[in-house]
């Protein structure tokens, strides 16, 4: 018996930090994001051997535990140690015999929320293997502690609830709770916006965590450049629903635009000399905004160029020595099945 899931990754196209404790804990966050078609995939094949081994064949890496109720959560596999764990602790209790591959399509510090969309791809596949009685905010809830709480990663909430739902999502968050908003974009306006999005990959990546840390100490050191920055950003989540629900698609620039002035002001290390340089390029050319996606400091950027732009756009970005990168957006979250 073969068991496989795949979550897919995600864009952050408003709102990005105002999901992190402790500024959703103490005024609200609220953030617009979108899933597309790059995903973290996970393979569970059940043995009879005794042993946990986890697997990343793109690596060429492996490591194997005998008999083991708890895995040290150290060296590559970390998030594969952390689900295993919390399996085994809350639902089996007792050891597992099992093989875990896993791989996803983007590297890790992409900013497309590779980490959390992993955990997500590998927890569906334990519920998919156990029967596990968890609909989509408990897998997603689940995620976010086994990360932050479990493994204690620094980071937000948004990712684990994109990979799990899917689509277009507006997401409310206050202290614990979060709500997930599906909309309902009309497929012509995805389909501009798919056409009119360039995602750039600036090949290089970030550490989110110490870009994170950074934010939440201007929270709780009451650094008010730093806060009101998330309040405009808060704002610009509730924009970019209003301008994606009536179809005012070319306004979007504008709106990335804004926050990503606001973005560069929630912590010192988002941007830096050669993001700066990218973002100018791609504007010079005929972008109307953009935004890097997720913490900041690297990892992928993403553009709004209307009408033919991109073109020039692309061939402005050329230079800079990353690439852009074909995707299309995708309405379905985690998906799991067995193979018998």
């Amino acid at each position: 018996m073969t068991i496989r899931s795949k979550a897919p990754l995600r864009l952050g196209l408003a709102g990005g930090g105002t999901d992190v404790s402790p500024y959703s804990d103490l005024f609200g966050g609220a953030i617009l994001n979108a899933t597309i078609s790059m995903y973290a995939y996970t393979t569970i094949e059940p043995t009879d051997d005794g042993r946990v081994e986890f697997v990343a064949p793109d690596k060429g890496l492996r490591e194997v535990y005998d008999n083991a109720m708890e895995v040290d959560t150290d060296g590559y596999f970390i998030l594969h140690k952390g689900v295993y764990n919390r399996i085994v602790r809350q639902f089996t209790h007792r050891p597992l015999s099992l093989r875990v591959a896993s791989f996803v399509d983007a590297p890790a510090g992409s900013g497309l929320g590779t980490s959390s969309t992993l955990v997500v791809s590998i927890l569906g596949a334990y519920v998919e293997w156990l029967k596990l009685p968890l609909g989509e905010y408990d897998i997603a809830r689940l995620a976010y502690e086994i990360e932050r709480e479990d493994l204690a990663l620094a980071g937000g909430k948004q990712d684990q609830y994109a990979a799990t739902f899917g689509g277009f999502n507006y997401m409310e968050f206050a202290g614990d709770n979060v709500i997930v908003n599906p909309l309902r974009v009309r497929q012509r306006y995805i389909d501009e916006l798919n056409h009119n999005l360039l995602l750039y990959y600036t090949d290089t990546s970030h550490v989110s965590a110490e870009i994170i840390k950074e934010q939440q100490s201007n929270v709780r050191n009451n650094n008010t450049s730093s806060i009101d920055s998330m309040h405009r950003l808060k704002e610009q989540a509730m924009q970019m629903k209003e301008v994606l629900l009536k179809g005012q698609v070319d306004a979007i620039g504008g709106i990335l635009d804004f926050g990503w002035r606001h973005k560069k002001m929630m912590a010192s290390s988002v941007s830096n000399s050669r993001i700066d340089a990218i973002y100018n390029a791609a504007t010079a050319a005929g972008a109307t905004g953009g935004k890097i996606s997720g913490a900041g400091g690297g990892g992928f950027m993403f553009f709004y160029c209307p009408g033919l732009t991109r073109f020039a756009v692309r061939q402005a970005l050329a230079g800079f020595g990353g690439e852009t990168k074909r995707y299309e957006f995708t309405p379905e979250g985690l998906k799991t099945w067995t193979i018998k």
